[in-house]
């Protein structure tokens, strides 16, 4: 991958033509190509306009929700959601997120990863507990040429209600691990009102989103263990793939 600044501004300010559809999905979801300056590189772009509506989330919303994930995801240092910007400008259906898209297998996904890849589970539960994700289907996670492990779609995520649904519960009741603990406390002091971080996702989530947010962290800062899965509402999403 080339560097993220780089990334980051060719996602904002590049030619973004499209190439065709993902035809999986309740939303309109594109695969395009984006250039700028001596850069080439495919973009997955998820227009606003092209959002079904929701009776439990905003009308409108899940674009910026992408972005604010790609945003905790940075300011934790963890890397796991690919750069994603939100695009308002030259963009072929309005605006909408942009996210780099990651070239892997899409037959290798969550059910079927070996040892190696299942090592970062611990981290990505607690991410989707941060964010309240309440779709982490098994292909939602990708691994790279690399062997990273990337998250994308998260669009319905930072619910200011527990909504967390996902197929990853193997670590549910175990203790966080001490190197989490300290990445998320640190997160948590950064979330404060008027910090750089708190000022990003200003525009991308409502302020009681933001707030619900930063409950969510300080709960699990002082709790310290992964939480069982709901008994009163359903913990998994559907389809599990």
């Amino acid at each position: 991958m080339m560097d993220k600044r780089q990334i980051l501004l060719a996602l904002q300010e590049g030619d973004l033509r499209l190439e065709g559809q993902f035809i999986y999905g309740s939303n309109y979801t594109f695969l395009g190509n984006c250039e700028y300056e001596d850069q080439l590189f495919k973009v997955v772009y998820k227009p606003v306009k092209g959002e079904r509506p929701l009776w439990d989330f905003p009308h409108q919303s899940l674009a910026k929700r992408e972005v604010a994930a790609y945003v905790v995801s940075d300011a934790m240092g963890w890397d796991l959601v690919p750069p994603t910007v939100f695009r308002t400008k030259h963009s072929p259906m309005g605006p909408g997120s942009a996210q780099y898209y990651i070239e892997h297998d899409p037959e290798y996904h969550f059910f079927n990863f070996n040892k190696e890849d299942r090592k970062d589970l611990p981290q990505i539960m607690l991410f989707d507990l941060v964010i309240n994700n309440a779709d982490r289907k098994g292909g939602h996670l990708l691994v790279d040429e690399t062997g990273h492990l990337w998250l994308i779609d998260h669009g319905l995520c930072f619910h200011v209600q527990d909504k967390l649904r996902t197929v990853i519960w193997e670590h549910a009741g175990k203790a966080i691990s001490e190197t989490l603990l300290s990445d998320l406390n640190n997160f948590h002091q950064d979330l404060s009102q008027g910090q750089i971080l708190h000022q990003k996702l200003q525009p991308l989530l409502s302020p009681e989103e933001i707030r619900a947010l930063s409950s969510r962290v300080k709960n699990l800062l002082k709790l310290g263990i992964f939480p069982l899965p709901p008994e009163d509402r359903r913990a998994y999403p559907w389809p599990l793939v």
